[in-house]
């Protein structure tokens, strides 16, 4: 997004149905991490009846496939992944190592995959055509202004989910999350996106 020798700059915007699919099932098994992301609106967390140790195993198994979902050329499997079959293509696993988170998702797969797909739509109804690029374009204008030369060439990876609280959270080293309330909100979107644009460019 730049001519020739100048600097460049890549976001992608999206409310990917893994990621939604991840946090759903984050939240009806009753996992804490990442401690400071907010759960979803509308999903009731679950009561932890694990003992301690099955739900240490449960949560490393679930930071592994969350890394995984979110970044996955950052994080590759060491073994082969394996479709979890009740997801369609969404959720892949460890072929070794992760028996326990898979079956604690297979029951929950139902209702995990409409939750997804309904909020996945609700984002691109909500996206229009060009919104995105404009938000973007004027927060890396503005901190060019500010710091008085071209913005570094960078890449954004912004999901956009319905989370419970408004903000603005790193899931990833180039990933973050925003509240849907917050990204639709224009004045409120920039400012919160700014600091987020100043750390990468």
């Amino acid at each position: 997004m730049g001519g020739t020798g100048a600097p460049e700059w890549l976001i992608r915007e999206d409310a990917s149905q893994p990621v939604l699919l991840a946090l759903y099932l984050r939240q009806v098994l009753g996992i804490r991490s990442p401690d400071e992301l907010p759960h979803l609106r509308g999903i009731p967390p679950r009561a932890n009846d694990r003992n301690e140790e099955a739900q240490a195993q449960l949560e490393r198994q679930w930071r592994e496939y969350w890394a995984m979902t979110v970044e996955p050329q950052a994080h590759p499997s060491p073994v082969p992944l394996e479709l979890v079959d009740e997801f369609d293509t969404l959720v892949a696993l460890p072929s070794q190592g992760s028996e326990a988170l898979r079956a604690a998702l297979v029951p929950h797969a139902r209702e995990a995959l409409a939750f997804a797909q309904s909020a996945h739509a609700r984002y691109r109804k909500d996206a229009g055509s060009g919104a995105a690029y404009r938000a973007y374009a004027s927060a890396i204008a503005e901190h060019e202004r500010q710091v008085g030369r071209r913005a570094h060439s960078f890449e954004l990876n912004v999901q956009v989910l319905p989370l419970s609280q408004r903000g603005v959270w790193w899931i990833g080293s180039l990933t973050v999350a925003v509240t849907d309330g917050l990204r639709g909100d224009v004045v409120a979107f920039d400012a919160a996106i700014h600091p987020i644009i100043a750390e990468l460019a």
